[in-house]
Order: C-alpha cells, then structure tokens, then sequence
C-alpha cells in the first residue's frame, strides 16, 4: 500500500488558511484525557472480549460514561453501548462509532500488558487479543467523549457516542454482525444524526499520518459455501460414483479462471478466494460431499451480484456435467463502505488541520471490510484511518491489523483522539481560535 497525497483543491485551500498549529480548544482537549486513553487502552489490550461478550468492556466504557454525566443506554445488540451528549447551544446531530470486540488470535508480542486470554470460538479453544485496534478505538472514543463533555456548555448540537460490539463478527454463524444488530434494534431510531464518522488504526500507514478515500473506500465482504453432493463409492472403483472432490477442484479452478477472464477488475477490484475445502474421512473412499468455503470482496453492488451469479452457473454446469449437483449458499456481512464524497470535502480540512496537511494522505480502495458500512448506509459517513506503526520501522514490512505480532505506537491515541475531537468541533460549529 503507497498512499499519495490529497489533491482535492478546495480542501488545501481550505486547510492552507487555518492555523498551522492545532486549535486550542482540541489541544487543550486532547492533553487533558491523553493520559487517560493510554490507560484505557492498555487496560483494554490485557483483557479482551470476543464479539457478543464484551462484558467488562461494556462496563468499563459506560462508567466512564456515566462519570462525565451522560447516560448511557446498554445491552443493544448484546452488549452495545450508546450515549448522547447534549450541547448547550442548538446545532447538528452526529453520530461517532467505536467497535469494541477483539479477535480468536494468540497474542505473540513483548508488551507488558499483553493478552494472556483463552477462550473458544465456534468449538475451538483460542487465544483472545485485540490484534486489529478495537482497544485503541475504544480508548480514542471515551477520550473524545470526556474532552467534549468537558466543553459541553459552548458545543452547538448534539453527539451520539456508539460502542459497537461484534465488528470482527458473532460467535454462531449466520447471525447478524453488530453494526446491523444496532440499526435493527433502533439505535438511530430516535436519535438520527446527520453524519456518522469512525476511524481506525492501521499497521500500513506510519504514526503521525492519517489515510481518507472519498467514495469506494472498503469492500463488500460476502461469506460463501459451496456444497457439491456426489455419489460415496470405493477410492479403487471411482466410476461407480460420483467424485465431488473432483469437481469442487474444477469448480475452484474456474473461479479463477471467472475473475481473470470475465470480470472486469481494471474498473473495479473483485477478490474470490476459498478458505476451506473438506470432504471424506478415509484415504480410500470417494465421500458422497465436499465443500468449499470463502470470501468474495467487491467494491460495486452490480458487480458484487454479477460475480455471484457467474459463480453459481460455473459451479451448477460443472457439477451437471459430471453427473452431481452444486449449492452455493452467500450471506453478506458488510456491504461496501462508501465514503461520502461530499462529506468527505467537508471534513478533510479537519483531519488536514488536526495533523497537518501533509500528513493526510488518499488511500487506495482496501479489499478489507467494515461494518461501520452499515451505518454509513443509513445516513451519510466518513471513515478514516490512523497510522499506528512506529517511526523507524517501514509500514510495509510491519505486522499487519490480525497478526498475532501488530503491535500499535501508542501515539496513533493522541492522533486519533485529536482528529476525532477536530473533525467533530468542526462540523458543530466551533469557531476555531
């Protein structure tokens, strides 16, 4: 990943006439809870919580909450947490996501405070670690929630504060992810903002920087089975059966071959990768099944239903034509997340003012997926990233967010914290000093 600098003129422009330095309101913000969201999220990294059971989490983010005299609303989607923060003065209403859950990784870092958790995911014991940042997130957002309820007298509108469980995904197959847990339970209901704004720590950007793509930013991520049912014979005898490992191979092959060949990737990027292939469980019988499981990523809805429909004829004709049948089963669990391009004008001289114009770079579109995409379906967003690995060390070479070695400079806290706090004083309104 080589981002390149933001050319949008009208945002340089913009950001040129501001201040060099942070305004004071943020800074004098950011300084006061900097301590706080170090230790936040240390305390977070030692004790992490799987998706649908972040418990201590919870707690510990709505007594923080509830310290600064908000009122949080718990138990959405399981163990979600919401809380508005009421300006004094008339204004906007938006809406500010952190997710909260960590990952069935086995942490392999140095830290002090590393995770020493075991748990089980889907029927296998695993390690548990925040390897993707959520700690981190969780951190920034309690940070910027205290620093604007430090203020909360001068603020012109009102924040909803979102602690969203489940983003890496549920314990059980097949159940909605947080994100739309949320939404279905009412979460905008009666407070909808006008925006909604998230970010996350990135190992592929440096500390100090912050990434933004106006428009297709992240991708759709389908969740796919396929189930090819055959004719169980002897391994020795294979024509008095139907083979469905043989023809789950040729399926998988030519999935391939329908990317590279069918699918126009230099207008859009499409990714089809199988993750799982099982069949049989003796060396010398043909199994009467096989199946094949993965991941399809795509940035463009029409495409992301043409792909599908490719896939599903590819695999029924091949199956037809060795005498087996072929099911092919998707469930989304994120559409594409979709940077609103106006939007996006709007606030980069906020992210550009935060940390200075030329540390903002424009991302490429990431094949990886969010569920903030959910809530940006709802009413327009912006999602941003924040470079976490250390000065010295070459992104590209760092552990990427999920290896059980990513390992976050603790000054992407302070970055975080003071974009989030800019970009919301902002948009409110705050006249910047």
């Amino acid at each position: 990943m080589r981002p390149t600098r933001l050319l949008l003129a009208s945002a340089l422009l913009a950001a040129t006439s501001a201040a060099a330095q942070t305004p004071a309101a943020v800074d004098r913000g950011a300084r006061a809870v900097q301590a706080e969201v170090v230790a936040w999220r240390r305390d977070l990294h030692q004790h992490p919580e799987l998706g649908n059971n972040e418990v201590r989490t919870a707690k510990l983010i709505a007594d923080q909450l509830r310290r600064i005299g908000l009122q949080p609303k718990t138990g959405i989607a399981h163990t979600g947490v919401v809380a508005v923060l009421k300006g004094g003065k008339p204004g906007p209403r938006i809406a500010l996501r952190a997710d909260m859950d960590a990952l069935p990784v086995t942490e392999q870092t140095n830290l002090p405070f590393a995770s020493k958790v075991t748990s089980t995911y889907r029927g296998q014991p695993v390690g548990v670690m925040h390897a993707c940042g959520h700690d981190a997130h969780v951190a920034i957002l309690l940070g910027v929630a205290t620093a604007l309820a430090a203020q909360q007298a001068d603020l012109a509108g009102e924040v909803m504060f979102v602690f969203q469980p489940s983003e890496e995904g549920p314990p059980n197959p097949g159940e909605p992810f947080g994100a739309a847990l949320m939404l279905e339970q009412g979460v905008f209901r009666d407070f909808k903002p006008e925006a909604v704004f998230g970010l996350h720590v990135w190992a592929g950007l440096p500390v100090g920087s912050i990434g933004v793509r106006a428009g297709p930013s992240l991708a759709s991520a389908d969740e796919w089975s396929l189930t090819v049912r055959g004719q169980q014979t002897h391994g020795s005898r294979p024509w008095d059966g139907v083979d469905p490992i043989t023809v789950g191979a040729q399926i998988l092959l030519a999935s391939q071959s329908l990317i590279a060949r069918q699918v126009n990737i230099a207008a859009t990027p499409v990714v089809l990768t199988a993750g799982q292939f099982n069949a049989g469980v003796r060396f010398n019988i043909i199994p009467d099944e096989a199946k094949l499981v993965g991941t399809l990523r795509t940035f463009d809805a029409k495409v992301r239903e043409d792909v599908i429909a490719r896939l599903r004829r590819t695999a029924e004709d091949l199956a037809h034509a060795s005498g087996a049948t072929a099911k092919l089963d998707v469930v989304n669990n994120a559409p594409a997340t979709i940077n609103d391009p106006a939007l996006t004008r709007r606030v980069l001289p906020s992210l550009q003012r935060a940390v200075g114009a030329e540390r903002v770079v424009e991302m490429p579109m990431v094949t990886v997926a969010e569920d903030f995409s959910q809530f940006a379906n709802a009413v327009p967003g912006v999602y941003f990233f924040v470079g976490s690995t250390a000065a010295g060390t070459d992104p590209a070479q760092a552990p990427i967010n999920h290896s059980p070695q990513f390992l976050l400079d603790e000054g992407a806290l302070d970055v975080g914290t003071r974009a989030m706090l800019q970009l919301t004083l902002d948009y409110l309104g705050q006249p910047s000093p």
